[in-house]
């Protein structure tokens, strides 16, 4: 399993977000470097994204949402959501989830 999962719900439909393209990035290095991509699954999960180990450093996850919204036939107002977060411990799980809706988001530090 990845050290670095997420999770999508559609917060305004009630349910996972399933089909989100989502794209793994670390941030130490000019140009970022791109460490896995994939798409959210039924539950709107993925849990292959990355390596079984992240090292310390800064990540961004990358949620291309303005896809997600044309497959569901919505207008979204973002067209992507950027999560940049922070890998202090290598040993630790980090699992980033986000909350969607078409005109807002959340996310936090899940377990």
């Amino acid at each position: 399993m990845s050290a670095i999962t997420t999770h999508v719900l559609d917060t305004a439909a009630g349910s996972p977000a399933s089909g989100v393209p989502v794209r793994l990035e670390l941030l130490d290095g000019e140009p970022p470097t791109i460490l896995g991509d994939g798409r959210t699954d039924v539950d709107g999960r993925i849990a292959d994204l990355g390596p079984d180990r992240a090292e310390t450093g800064t990540y961004r996850l990358r949620f291309d949402t303005a896809a997600y919204f044309a497959s569901t036939g919505s207008d979204g107002f973002y067209p992507e959501v950027v999560i940049s977060f922070a890998v202090r411990d290598p040993d630790q799980h980090y699992h980033v989830p986000l909350l969607l809706s078409p005109f807002g988001y959340s996310t936090y530090r899940g377990s």
